[in-house]
């Protein structure tokens, strides 16, 4: 019986996806229209945008555009957007951990029936109906690991971005000239990230502060907008940020060493429980026999 469903709700999310690529779903107007204002990738950009798999040309690119997946990635929205994740990408990803961990169970239900081990029909039910929330969570997990990492390294080019902009500061240079200084003294996705956002700020029309306080709300960083606070208050006020932007670099270099620190604690924790696991492995061996004896004599 699960095998013969396996393979006829196969058949059957085959069919549905063929007959949906065959003839796709008109794009809403309002996205269309939000599709002309959005930002192009840069081919130099932090991430290289890698060919779409076919799971995300079948089903991401379909669910990315449904309420419910707009509002489950809207949430995201600076994870994505700093890890170079589509939307799509992220969705079909879900989808996929889920399908696995829907069918994890009945299929090794099926293997062991048919080498004549019987289970029943109830286990693989209700371990599917368990592993599926896991399956669903665990990307959005990993998303938010590979973000964070991702902001760790942005904040140290940030440090360094802040000194180079304080010491052109010092030598005499205008505001603006001082942010593409240092938007232009270092390398890597971090200072590319930077540099095309004062470029975007110059095609704009707007100050250079504005568009790294946008940056900012995009990758979820704060420190931009605070950064873009203090260049909007010399710009428009005359004010020395010089000094301001010289303790803001060394308590982001603080900041990254603590998190270096507290990564390198936990890692060492995690190194201590497989010994842990060991040693109570030991203990039980050694143990069980006089427990066995005991209970024995009894």
């Amino acid at each position: 019986m699960t095998p013969a469903l396996l393979v006829g709700l196969g058949i059957g999310t085959g069919l549905l996806l063929v007959i949906s690529g065959l003839r796709p779903a008109p794009i809403p107007l309002d996205h269309a229209l939000a599709a002309l204002h959005r930002r192009r990738p840069d081919p130099r950009g932090p991430v290289t945008r890698k060919s779409q798999s076919l799971t995300t040309r079948l089903v991401g690119e379909l669910l990315a555009e449904t309420p419910f997946g707009v509002r489950m990635t809207s949430r995201l929205a600076a994870d994505l957007r700093i890890t170079g994740t589509t939307a799509a990408d992220h969705v079909a990803q879900r989808a996929a951990f889920v399908l696995l961990a829907l069918l994890w169970a009945p299929f090794t239900s099926a293997i062991m029936w048919a080498g004549g081990v019987h289970v029943g029909a109830e286990f693989p039910l209700w371990a599917s109906l368990a592993l599926a929330p896991v399956g669903f969570l665990y990307p959005s997990v990993l998303l938010k690991a590979k973000a964070a990492d991702r902001r760790r390294s942005f904040r140290h080019a940030f440090s360094s971005f802040l000194d180079i902009v304080s010491i052109s500061l010092a030598g005499g240079r205008g505001v603006d000239s001082a942010l593409h200084d240092g938007a232009e003294a270092g390398h890597g996705w971090a200072f590319e990230e930077l540099r095309r956002a004062l470029l975007e700020a110059r095609l704009l029309g707007e100050t250079p502060w504005a568009g790294l306080s946008r940056l900012g709300e995009q990758l979820a960083f704060p420190e931009l907008g605070e950064l873009a606070a203090s260049a909007s208050l010399a710009g428009d006020e005359g004010a020395r940020v010089r000094s301001s932007l010289a303790a803001k670099a060394r308590s982001l270099r603080l900041h990254g060493l603590t998190d270096i620190e507290a990564a390198a604690q936990a890692a060492t924790e995690r190194m201590t429980l497989p010994v842990v696991l060991l040693m109570l492995g030991f203990i039980v061996f050694l143990v069980y026999p006089a427990i066995e004896q005991v209970l024995h004599g009894i």
